[in-house]
């Protein structure tokens, strides 16, 4: 019996530790990529700042005006609401 105590207790560590954050941060991903909407600042996985134009959710891509022009990008490419933070810190 002692023998099965150790393994059990790592896997439940490991669940614990590493595999339900992961899945929590998932569906934030999720939802967050849900909730974009026109007009939200954005920064993209690779570090573009710019402003969604059009959200196209049948391909499930976005049309992002940056400074250099406008650019198409999957949605699951953006990284960061700027919206929010701005609001954020302007209230502060």
């Amino acid at each position: 019996m002692d023998s099965y105590i150790f393994p059990v207790l790592i896997l439940v560590v490991l669940y614990f530790f590493m595999i339900r954050p992961q899945m929590n941060q998932a569906k934030k991903q999720k939802k967050f990529s849900a909730e974009l909407k026109r007009g939200d600042r954005i920064v993209t996985k690779s570090g573009i700042y710019g402003t969604i134009n059009d959200i196209n959710h049948k391909e499930g891509t976005c049309i992002i005006a940056t400074m250099a022009g406008k650019i198409k990008f999957d949605k699951s490419a953006i990284s960061m609401d700027l919206t929010s933070k701005l609001k954020k810190t302007s209230s502060q």
